[in-house]
């Protein structure tokens, strides 16, 4: 799988929303470096472990991720991004689809669930 790092434009996006450098103490790893190392594990699927030294310490990385999630870093990455996408009409909602893998449907049984129309009536119907 080819992986490519983050262009200076998706940097300079997503930088304004990270935490800033801690005033006393130790300073971060460098944020880009690390994100970098970060999207190339989520990309390609390999352990934290191989993590290209590049990347810095996978450690580091793999903290990095855990912590700015638990923070809502990344959430706050992701709304400005469908954000942008929305008012720039790169995403619609009528583009949206729910992959029907997720759900085992064979453990559920008499189970209500609620179907959403596309006119944003929703109605209740039961599983058999």
């Amino acid at each position: 799988m080819k992986f490519s790092e983050l262009t200076e434009d998706q940097w300079e996006y997503i930088n304004c929303f990270l935490p800033p450098q801690p005033i006393v103490g130790r300073k971060r790893a460098d944020d880009r470096r690390t994100i970098n190392g970060i999207l190339y594990v989520l990309e390609t699927g390999c352990k934290w472990e191989d993590m290209p030294r590049r990347y810095g310490s996978y450690v580091t990385a793999w903290r990095r991720l855990r912590r700015w999630s638990e923070e809502g870093v990344w959430f706050r990455v992701l709304c400005a991004v469908c954000d942008t996408a929305y008012s720039t009409g790169k995403l619609s909602i009528d583009t949206v689809a729910v992959d029907s893998t997720l759900v085992d449907s064979k453990k559920v049984e008499n189970s209500q669930a609620t179907m959403v129309t596309k006119e944003g009536k929703a109605s209740k119907f039961m599983h058999q």
